[in-house]
């Protein structure tokens, strides 16, 4: 397995980006919020009414790849999180209070949008610039579309980068799913704005 300390490694930055996906935040924070999601509750696209058909069935494929949600279409209760998918959703929880903790990327950012910055973040931000914060040689980080980052926003990226490092440690069967699907154009009708 590739070692998830090297964030800047292709099959982690593919990890990280299939675990970015709009759809997939929503389906695993939705049912770690309120629950598994029964055949009572209604269809799928009422409970999602804020993703398109095509996102929603991608964000099912996916986590039923990564073994994160289980889904049974023939019991009471159609989709649950699987431990690792509740594993997954305190990563969620982790990038997005690392996000709001720190105005990242914007005060006013939703709940999907400082996740999915945060884990893009974390494939970005080299750990040497990390290291150098933690000794207090830094004033802040620069990073995408102007963003300055303080030094203690950059030290508090360890508590994210620790929570993924740990769940991808703990949940190798990613690794192969993104690599097999690298070149799948599918995860860009995902991409936020």
């Amino acid at each position: 397995m590739t070692s998830v300390a090297n964030v800047n490694h292709p099959q982690v930055r593919r990890a990280i980006r299939a675990l970015s996906l709009p759809g997939l935040i929503r389906l695993v924070s939705e049912i770690d919020d309120n629950g598994p999601i029964s055949r009572r509750r209604g269809s799928l696209q009422n409970t999602f009414d804020d993703l398109a058909l095509p996102q929603l069935r991608h964000a099912l494929d996916r986590a039923r790849d990564f073994g994160v949600v289980s889904c049974d279409e023939h019991e009471l209760v159609r989709y649950r999180l699987t431990p690792s998918g509740e594993d997954l959703a305190s990563v969620y929880d982790t990038a997005a209070r690392w996000a709001r903790a720190h105005q990242y990327p914007t005060a006013a950012s939703d709940f999907v949008t400082r996740v999915q910055r945060t884990l893009k973040l974390l494939g970005q931000v080299p750990a040497d610039v990390r290291d150098a914060d933690r000794m207090g040689e830094s004033a802040g980080l620069l990073v995408d579309r102007g963003v300055v980052l303080s030094t203690d926003a950059v030290f508090a990226l360890g508590g994210p980068q620790a929570a993924l490092a740990e769940w991808l440690q703990a949940n190798p069967q990613v690794l192969p799913h993104v690599a097999s699907r690298a070149g799948d154009a599918e995860d860009g009708m995902e991409r936020a704005a």
